[in-house]
């Protein structure tokens, strides 16, 4: 994802009250990277289906990255990002809801598979 593919200012500006401002604490270790340099890590991983070891370097680590997602995911903030910007789309006519869909949990992979394989009708 180049840099005009990441959050606009515009996008980010509608989606940041649902991010806490962390405490400014004074400790050892890397300083916290921001949620905006975070989030877009994860909406490229998210576009483009690599694994999280595959993050290019312009972005936070991939570990930081994958720990923020399962944080997000877990208390519901990734959903309301994606539909606050689903709905920021589709208030511009730039998206018809009725026709996608934000979650893909649908798709099957073979465990341990780069290529998707079509599952056996004793399977499902």
């Amino acid at each position: 994802m180049s840099r005009r593919e990441e959050l606009t200012d515009e996008q980010w500006s509608l989606i940041e009250p649902l991010f806490d401002k962390p405490p400014v604490v004074v400790t050892r270790g890397r300083p916290r990277r921001s949620e905006r340099e975070v989030l877009n890590g994860v909406l490229w991983i998210l576009r483009s289906g690599a694994r999280w070891c595959d993050l290019p370097e312009r972005f936070p680590s991939y570990q930081t990255c994958h720990r923020r997602f399962q944080e997000w995911v877990k208390d519901g903030r990734l959903r309301k990002v994606l539909e606050t910007l689903a709905d920021d789309l589709q208030a511009r006519g730039k998206l018809d809801l009725s026709e996608c869909f934000i979650d893909g949990t649908f798709v099957s992979a073979k465990k341990g598979a780069f290529v998707s394989e079509r599952p056996s009708g004793a399977k499902v």
